[in-house]
């Protein structure tokens, strides 16, 4: 009797969301993979692009991972490992390509921009600049959070989004802790970390030094059209988006995930307790702060020293994890605890993302997808090549979605008299917010180390929040830009 009472019980406790979701995954690729060749896709000059079998096999891949990662149906950085595997069973990519991507440099700026963050929680400069923080704000709920996303998006004007996210988040969770929930998810974590990698986008958007993807598309701009764009005439046009989305953020959180508690009675008491209690600033402190500000100094004067643009800013950042060892900041038991999950997440989102590229999947599909509006209205051109890239960044890399796109919509643009300038500055806006999926941006990775959401809460609220991106790009296009003297149309 107790036995069947078991298997009752057994039987009562199978997941079976987790298993359809699961299956799902499995059938769609293997019914992409299996299915007959698919059409060509042929662009406005009448050029073909065949879907190779390696290029099926590539999509294939992408809507399993992209299945599995929505609904965690496995550890995110499992089904990472999954993408690989996958490659090289069903022999879409050879083995040293597919696993190579998972040590990519990205993945190793991620990971030292992860460190950096240890570091700030170790020696106590989190807790310092959060108390600092909390005294200035006070004790609003709703304060707390535009300071907490005023401070992201201000830093990523000056260093990439990846490592402001990893300095910020070990701060919010010492004013989550303050919140007084322990570690249970609540609206207020739930909008504290979410805005934290959506408003870290919002931000990297304004200056070329918030992230490659700026730099990679004013590169194809400039070898496409022979025109140049500055660095300071990108920051003129992107400023207005990139803030306008970072408070219109902050009131969509405010609505969504309202916090709990409207204030935090006593909070800036106990915050200037909680900071004279720290002391005076530690010699290991000083030594941390040299380390990390001086290795981002080197990254931003990237951009205006020709010296140091040579450098690659994987290799500049991971300087600062040698040094944190060298001088015994850190020791062995600190590199043990890496969330290697979160670093596997990445690893596999890079592979699939040079998998689509190297088969030339993801160029089939841009060009199908913008053929679409080659006899459309410039604004639904416009608009079409925005959402393309919005969808294309959750996926895979920002700047692979970039490349695949831009090229093609350039190229496509004069025939529908659309002026290159709007659909650059559109392309790189929809590029730096991926709000729906994990995979989009390191930030939104390191977000979910804080267990305040799960992948799937990310993509429901991420689905409202893009429409309200696709609308701010939509007045940028018809009314913002023109004003501020951006061509949006051309003769022709």
């Amino acid at each position: 009797m107790s036995a069947e009472v078991g298997a009752t019980r057994e039987a009562s406790n199978i997941n079976w969301t987790r298993i359809i979701c699961l299956l799902a995954g499995l059938i769609l690729f293997f019914v992409v993979y299996y299915s007959p060749p698919w059409p060509d896709a042929v662009d406005p000059m009448g050029k073909h692009f065949v879907l190779s079998k390696q290029g099926k096999g590539a999509l294939a891949v992408f809507l399993l991972a992209g299945t599995w990662w929505v609904f965690e149906v496995l550890p995110i950085g499992v089904t990472s490992l999954a993408i690989g595997v996958l490659q090289v069973l069903f022999m879409i990519r050879k083995p040293e390509d597919a696993f190579r991507d998972f040590m990519d440099p990205s993945v190793l700026f991620i990971f030292g921009s992860i460190v950096i963050g240890m570091v700030f929680t170790k020696t106590g400069l989190t807790k310092r600049l959060a108390y600092k923080m909390l005294i200035i704000v006070g004790e609003k709920t709703s304060m707390i959070l535009l300071g907490a996303f005023v401070v992201t998006a201000a830093l990523t004007h000056i260093m990439a989004h990846t490592a402001v996210a990893a300095t910020v988040y070990p701060l919010f969770l010492v004013i989550y802790a303050l919140y007084g929930e322990d570690d249970k998810p609540s609206n207020f974590g739930k909008a504290l970390f979410i805005g934290m990698a959506y408003v870290a986008g919002a931000g990297s958007i304004i200056t070329l030094l918030g992230a490659a993807r700026g730099a990679v598309a004013v590169s194809f701009f400039s070898g496409i059209t022979g025109k140049e764009v500055s660095f300071f005439n990108l920051t003129y046009y992107m400023a207005p988006i990139g803030w306008t989305m970072v408070f219109l953020l902050w009131g969509f959180f405010m609505v969504f995930l309202k916090p709990e508690k409207k204030t935090i009675p006593g909070l800036r008491a106990r915050a200037k307790e909680l900071y004279t209690d720290l002391g005076s600033v530690s010699r290991r402190e000083i030594l941390a702060a040299v380390i990390i500000f001086g290795v981002i100094l080197i990254m931003s004067l990237q951009s205006f020293v020709p010296a140091l643009k040579p450098l690659n800013k994987s290799a500049i950042l991971l300087i600062s994890t040698i040094l944190f060892f060298i001088v015994g900041i850190l020791e062995i038991e600190d590199l043990e605890a890496i969330p290697w999950n979160i670093i596997l997440l990445f690893s596999g989102a890079m592979s699939i993302g040079f998998c689509l590229w190297q088969t030339e999947a993801a160029k089939w599909l841009a060009v199908n997808w913008l053929v679409l509006f080659k006899k459309a209205n410039w604004f639904v051109f416009v608009m079409g090549i925005a959402f393309f890239v919005m969808i294309m960044t959750n996926f895979i890399m920002n700047v692979a979605a970039i490349a695949i796109s831009l090229p093609v919509a350039l190229v496509i643009a004069p025939y529908l008299g659309v002026a290159p300038e709007v659909i650059l500055y559109a392309s790189l806006v929809t590029a730096g917010m991926p709000f729906l999926l994990l995979v989009g941006a390191a930030p939104n990775a390191i977000a979910y180390d804080s267990k305040q959401f799960t992948s799937g809460e990310f993509f429901m609220y991420g689905l409202p929040a893009s429409l309200m991106l696709m609308v701010v790009v939509a007045l940028a296009a018809l009314v913002i830009w023109p004003v501020m003297g951006m061509p949006v149309t051309v003769a022709g």
